[in-house]
């Protein structure tokens, strides 16, 4: 199975994207691919503790829910320059989270075998 890079650039603004994006990567995830979900832009707020769990679209699984199953399985990252624009420090994420930045995503996704989707 190929690995999956997901770069989600939006936040509770564009709720569905946002939302497609966390259940694209819990799904492949659970179907045991390599998944990294990389949080960009104003989804960088989602890699902080309380912060998925105050976001709500109906009839859609809690985002919670979906960005713990990918802590459990894969890996989440928070975008550096998205962090810092926010004032978001490396210790102020949730365990298992990481900050890091283009060079890394680049690295990834130019990786053998590795499927990246925009959201």
């Amino acid at each position: 199975m190929r690995s999956l890079r997901i770069k989600v650039t939006c936040g509770a603004e564009d709720a569905e994207r946002c939302n497609q994006a966390f259940t694209v990567a819990a799904a492949a995830a659970a179907a045991g691919a390599d998944v990294g979900l990389w949080l960009t832009g104003e989804a960088a707020w989602f890699g902080l503790p309380g912060r998925a769990e105050e976001f709500t679209l109906p009839h859609a699984t809690a985002l919670a829910d979906l960005r713990d199953t990918v802590l459990e399985l894969g890996q989440v990252t928070v975008c550096t320059q998205c962090a810092v624009r926010r004032g978001i420090t490396p210790d102020a994420v949730l365990p298992g989270v990481r900050v890091a930045g283009a060079a890394t995503f680049a690295e990834e996704i130019l990786a053998e075998g590795v499927q990246a989707l925009v959201y």
